[in-house]
């Protein structure tokens, strides 16, 4: 059968089928044979799709993840751009996506670069610098956090709002593999003896792995999820990325500029699930919602406002300290016994004249380790805005020693 299946669902059908096969352990090189024949060509769209669609049908996700290579190396010969690509503005997230990407293949190609000049070592000194340059271009590659950090819990999440899940379910696992390799490969760098023999076993089993994982996680970004992404997300939700990603930092380059996110742009923008929603900078939640978080927190919360006056408390089941709703408008000298009147004032007076924001206290109490602090609440102007309370037994936690990195659930006690 040497027609193309033009329409897009079947297309998609067949592609699912046909990696089905490479999963039930066919040939590479038999798979790309029959995508060429059936498929003729496919998009990044389809490509995603398809693996969401195994994944809907039960198909584990760990087995796509460990398979989305072999996916990538199958599909590059049909893998076009069946949609024309939108023009995108220098500055724009997937500008600074791309120019990082290719200042990271500028690395890499530095490091095998490096590595080519083992034959030519005289001494041990030209061993020496080498080694120096390696783990210096080791190092710049440990910039790529930044990178896939940004895309993991920007791009991903928004993503997400249009039903693509595939990304942050197999993408990001692979991102943590390619992270593992980088740390092992920063290490090994940076204890590698300046000889031929140490830097031959340093790429072979190091910086080998860790590069080509990099430059295949470099095609699908390039060839599936960022011309996805452009097809997918509108231009108020770039701009949410955009705004979103100083705090996660860049890789290895800045970004240009020249990309103006469009005015409308921001939570304002944001649809509100319902009535009763409180609209915060980083989100949304109903009244209900926050009162049954702070109830869950393991910490008691006190809030007191600009005039002292006892704003707010949480309730949860195990509070340490008593509270009574007779309280709320009660000024918080008056919620103290008279001997801690003068702690209490010089407090407030310190954290309203700016002249400290924090203070905190630990006592033994009924069996318990107590901590307590107080901090100063302050609006983006620096107005002095009140005092929240905290409260927390500290004992089940100064017991902790090692690691847990097990799933472990406590006894109901």
């Amino acid at each position: 059968m040497s027609e193309l299946i033009d329409n897009r669902a079947h297309r998609i059908t067949v592609l699912k089928d046909i990696i089905k096969h490479l999963h039930s352990g066919a040939a590479p090189e038999l798979v790309k044979e029959r995508l060429r024949e059936l498929v003729g060509r496919t998009d990044s769209t389809e490509v995603m799709a398809m693996e969401q669609q195994l994944m809907a049908e039960g198909m584990p996700v760990e087995e796509v993840r460990s398979m989305c290579d072999l996916h990538s190396q199958v599909t590059r010969d049909v893998l076009v751009q069946i949609a024309p690509p939108p023009a995108i503005a220098p500055g724009h997230p997937v500008d600074t996506f791309r120019r990082e990407n290719s200042a990271l293949k500028t690395v890499i190609a530095t490091i095998r670069g490096t590595f080519a000049e083992v034959s030519d070592l005289e001494d041990k000194t030209d061993a020496l610098e080498l080694v120096f340059r390696l783990r210096q271009s080791a190092n710049d590659l440990m910039d790529l956090d930044k990178h896939y950090q940004r895309k993991e819990h920007a791009l991903f999440s928004c993503l997400e709002r249009h039903g693509i899940a595939g990304p942050s379910k197999v993408m990001w696992a692979k991102d943590d593999d390619v992270r593992k390799l980088l740390r092992q490969m920063n290490q090994s760098a940076h204890g590698c003896a300046p000889s031929v023999g140490a830097i031959k076993q340093f790429f072979t089993q190091h910086a080998q792995p860790a590069l080509s994982a990099i430059e295949e996680m470099i095609f699908k970004e390039e060839n599936i999820l960022l011309p996805m992404s452009l097809q997918t997300l509108t231009d108020n939700e770039w701009a949410e990325i955009w705004a979103a990603s100083p705090q996660y930092g860049w890789c290895l380059v800045e970004p240009q500029t020249g990309y103006q996110p469009p005015a409308s742009s921001g939570a304002a923008t944001k649809a509100v699930p319902n009535e009763g929603t409180i609209m915060m900078p980083t989100g949304h939640v109903t009244v209900e919602q926050l009162v049954a978080v702070l109830s869950t927190l393991p910490l008691d919360l006190t809030f007191v406002d600009a005039e002292d006056k006892v704003a707010f408390f949480s309730e949860g089941p195990d509070r340490i300290f008593g509270r009574s709703k007779a309280i709320v408008g009660r000024k918080v000298q008056h919620c103290h016994p008279p001997r801690s009147a003068d702690t209490v004032n010089q407090i407030l007076d310190d954290f309203r004249s700016g002249r400290q924001n924090v203070a905190e206290f630990w006592i033994n109490f009924h069996g318990k380790f107590v901590h307590i602090r107080y901090f100063a609440v302050r609006s983006k102007e620096d107005t002095y805005l009140g005092t929240v309370e905290l409260t927390q037994d500290l004992a089940p936690l100064r017991q902790l020693s090692g690691e847990r990195r097990l799933l472990s659930y406590e006894a109901a006690g």
